[in-house]
């Protein structure tokens, strides 16, 4: 039985079968479930017990949100507050919590698969390629939520990794102008993951310099996570250039002797 308190739960980026064991063990037995209408996918909300009290968040304010959790678990129901993804990118979870801690009131975070992991997934990539990139910057572009000076996306992409950008769909010239001032090769490689895992993904693959025309083409303006750098290359999978040490039979360590080649 769950306790009493509130459970921000990632529910993943869409299909709802990558929501965690726990996360749907908690979506099952909470009494109260409140869920990001506007990107939480119905089908998984759909799992939640039929005892339990269900509630749309997208036409809330954050007094609202919070009022009605604390009312619930004052009287002993347990609350599922459901968001995309995973709360702690971009999940807009800091403001709840610190209601919810100046209210006296227990909460616990249960993590998800982020967007950005699940665009991977769907391009059957990795993201860090030894001897290639091993960093991956996530980020956004700054619109009505400007960024902080010193993560100016110049400066970020002046690291020439692997970079993830959210919630930047309508400002792709502006990935693109920032990325080739920052000295990007304008056939680096792109690709845009719209809505992954949900039944209408779609995968575009482009470069740089051919993004905001592909994304145009597609009519692509929301819902995408946008992946930029070589670890995108289709071709590295035709090619043993870039390969890990991990499995290499020489590579030493606690649980396998390497073989020593003559």
């Amino acid at each position: 039985m769950l306790e009493k308190k509130i459970y921000i739960v990632g529910a993943g980026p869409g299909d709802p079968e990558l929501i965690t064991v726990k996360g749907l063990r908690i979506l099952q037995e909470a009494d109260v479930i409140l869920y990001t209408d506007s990107l939480v996918s119905e089908a998984l909300i759909a799992k939640a017990g039929s005892h339990a009290k269900i509630v749309k968040s997208a036409g809330m304010d954050l007094e609202q949100m919070v009022d009605m959790m604390i009312a619930h678990v004052r009287v002993g129901q347990s609350v599922a507050r459901v968001h995309t993804g995973d709360p702690a990118v971009y999940g807009a979870i800091l403001e709840q919590m610190a209601l919810l801690h100046q209210s006296g009131i227990a909460f616990e975070v249960i993590p998800g698969v982020s967007s950005v992991f699940a665009a991977a997934a769907a391009l059957a990539t990795e993201l860090t390629v030894p001897d290639l990139t091993q960093t991956v910057i996530l980020t956004r572009v700054g619109g009505r939520t400007p960024m902080p000076p010193r993560e100016q996306l110049r400066s970020l992409a002046e690291h020439h990794c692997t970079m993830a950008f959210y919630l930047s769909a309508t400002l792709a010239i502006t990935i693109v102008d920032e990325l080739l001032a920052a000295g990007w090769n304008e056939h680096t490689p792109i690709a845009i993951v719209h809505k992954a895992t949900w039944p209408e993904q779609k995968i575009i693959r482009t470069t740089l310099t051919g993004m905001v025309r592909a994304m145009g083409d597609e009519h692509i303006s929301s819902h995408a996570m946008i992946l930029a750098g070589w670890a995108l290359d289709p071709l590295l999978l035709e090619s043993n250039e870039y390969r890990s040490k991990l499995y290499d039979k020489t590579f030493t360590h606690r649980y396998r002797k390497g073989v020593t080649t003559s």
